[in-house]
């Protein structure tokens, strides 16, 4: 409907959410199509991994290794994109939430959020979901007096009604109110310790100062298993 045309296709990762069209554009349009090198994409595409630089449309966008959703997850980081550095995160940083690990380890994802957490915080996060407003309900769990994620959800919610994206973020937002961000804090290793002992204790009936977590990969792990759960 605008007369544009597709030029450069950049996978972040391999699930069939996020390469199932790929073919049938490539053959549409004849797209150039950069994916992650080690993982299973369609072909043909150019592999690329951490500190490899991508050209698309004028713009540099250099390669950033992410493993933890999937175990050669990618992100695609552009300094000056109209203006502002842009990121495509992929299924790693959500607004308010990150993935889930299918494939990688808890260690791994809070190395790839810290990789992206370090961007400069004007970077614009684009991701590969709209789940904010659901991230945003755990996130209130977490910190229930954390006053940027009620002001942040309430934005939010008005621009859903109005039909409205939440995206894209920024990195100087997610370090406000992104639990995945701030799991070393202390108000979110209180309330992580808290959650994990009522959840030992519950299951089986563990002394609740066996469930605190001993370091802040456990910590982080706790949380996600947190956000795995929660209703």
């Amino acid at each position: 409907a605008l007369g544009l045309q597709l030029r450069s296709i950049l996978v972040t990762h391999h699930h069939g959410d996020h390469v199932g069209g790929v073919d049938a554009l490539r053959d549409a349009t004849g797209a150039e199509v950069h994916g992650p090198a080690h993982e299973s994409i369609p072909q043909p595409a150019t592999p690329v991994a951490g500190g490899d630089v991508v050209r698309a449309l004028g713009l540099d966008f250099g390669v950033i290794d992410v493993p933890g959703h999937t175990a050669g997850h990618i992100a695609y980081w552009c300094a000056d994109a109209g203006g502002a550095p842009l990121l495509f995160s992929g299924d790693t940083l959500f607004s308010g939430g990150c993935g889930r690990l299918f494939e990688g380890t808890p260690a791994q994802m809070l190395d790839s959020l810290d990789k992206l957490a370090r961007l400069p915080g004007d970077t614009r996060v684009c991701c590969g979901h709209e789940y904010t407003l659901s991230n945003l309900r755990f996130a209130q769990a977490v910190e229930p007096g954390n006053p940027d994620v009620l002001h942040y959800t309430a934005q939010c919610e008005a621009r859903r009604q109005r039909g409205q994206p939440t995206l894209p973020s920024t990195i100087a937002l997610e370090h406000r109110v992104n639990p995945f961000l701030r799991s070393r804090l202390p108000a979110v290793l209180d309330a992580v310790r808290a959650h994990a002992a009522a959840a030992d204790s519950a299951a089986a009936g563990a002394d609740a100062g066996a469930a605190a977590p001993r370091d802040e990969v456990q910590a982080f792990a706790r949380l996600r298993q947190w956000k795995n759960d929660f209703r």
